[in-house]
């Protein structure tokens, strides 16, 4: 091991122990080097991969693999026993977590969840044109799609999604279990995401039980102004309005939905079987729900 590494082993443990960041990849752990290669006195010649294998020799560092079942495995680095959510995130880059992980993260549920749902934003798209009560229909015949890119660390599982270009619309700051600081959807965008999208929650009862858990905290003009925001295609907006009158929220908050209008019949999920009608909302439920 070069002696330049182990002279400077004190300042690059403060180094690492001081950060927020707790997982990086081969390229971050190569731009630590790169800003403080002056400041630790290591020699212009040491390499990442030197850098790298003193790190694991020396201190907490620790190798971690994320595995696939249909993609290459993942490389990151942990500084000790990783937080799954800051793992999770460390998959893609400007991702945020999203769905069931933000529904936990809200304390929307006292389920303790195995699979972290990381969401990185597509390049925006054209706007599809004028919506069809035909291809509404047909659309919402078939199961939802769900994503496939899913990795895998101990109990854990990791699923990469890939969602609608918002410019990271209600992103906010919050911290993990631990204390880790983590991107995440807030709690009316988390709301929103459930509903589009209710199989990364954990179906269609979570969702209830979520917009249940969030009545005394939720602001309904947020939830309206980034719903306008999204400007959704599809008018969820008659979804949301009946998860909230079935989960007890008063009529007046229940109506500012209806603003947006009752343009179609819609369906609360995809792939529905059998069915009941709501008049009020326009909407088709599963049978019993």
């Amino acid at each position: 091991m070069p002696a330049r590494l182990n002279i400077a082993k004190t300042a690059v443990t403060a180094h690492f122990e001081h950060s927020s960041v707790r997982v990086y990849s081969r390229v971050d752990l190569a731009s630590i080097l790169d800003a403080n290669r002056d400041r630790w006195k290591f020699a212009q010649g040491t390499t990442v991969r030197a850098f790298i294998a003193f790190l694991l020799e020396k201190t907490k560092l620790r190798e971690i693999r994320l595995y696939s079942r249909k993609y290459p495995a993942l490389l990151r680095y942990s500084w000790g026993e990783p937080s799954p959510y800051q793992l999770g995130l460390s998959a893609r880059g400007e991702a945020y977590l999203s769905h069931g992980s933000a529904v936990f993260l809200h304390s929307l549920t006292d389920k303790i969840p195995k699979t972290v749902y990381i969401n990185r934003e597509q390049s925006v798209k054209p706007r599809p044109p004028s919506l069809t009560q035909e291809a509404l229909n047909r659309s919402f015949s078939a199961k939802q799609r769900r994503s496939n890119y899913i990795f895998e660390y101990g109990d854990w599982r990791f699923i990469l999604l890939s969602g609608k270009s918002t410019g990271r619309l209600g992103v906010q700051q919050m911290k993990g279990p631990e204390g880790e600081a983590l991107e995440c959807t807030c709690l009316e965008r988390t709301l929103i995401d459930i509903v589009v999208r209710p199989a990364y929650a954990g179906g269609v009862y979570e969702v209830l039980e979520a917009f249940r858990t969030a009545r005394t905290r939720m602001s309904t003009e947020k939830l309206k102004g980034l719903l306008k925001k999204l400007d959704y295609v599809y008018p969820y907006h008659q979804a949301i309005g009946f998860y909230m009158e079935r989960a007890g929220y008063s009529r007046k908050l229940c109506g500012q939905l209806r603003e947006f209008g009752l343009p179609y019949d819609f369906y609360l999920v995809n792939g529905m079987a059998d069915v009941d009608y709501n008049d009020s909302w326009r909407l088709f439920y599963p049978k019993g729900f």
